[in-house]
């Protein structure tokens, strides 16, 4: 099982920030959250060439993840 890592998504966005989408996926692993966040300013500042008129990004979890099955409610 490898470990959990955090990325950064590239988002291209309509006029007002509406109907984002994945523009790129940037290849650095961040081993938090509050690191992907800090690199934030920097990353959209080096990936302003997307074809969109508004850019913004997204730290996600990423890597291997595992439920707590302690947690889950059974049904019925």
């Amino acid at each position: 099982m490898g470990p959990m890592f955090f990325v950064m998504a590239i988002l291209g966005c309509g006029d007002g920030s509406e109907q984002c989408t994945d523009a790129r996926v940037i290849p650095v692993r961040y081993s938090t959250m509050a690191a992907c966040r800090a690199a934030l300013p920097e990353q959209i500042a080096r990936n302003t060439d997307v074809p969109y008129p508004v850019i913004g990004a997204d730290c996600r979890r990423a890597g291997v993840q595992m439920a707590d099955a302690s947690k889950v409610k059974p049904r019925g």
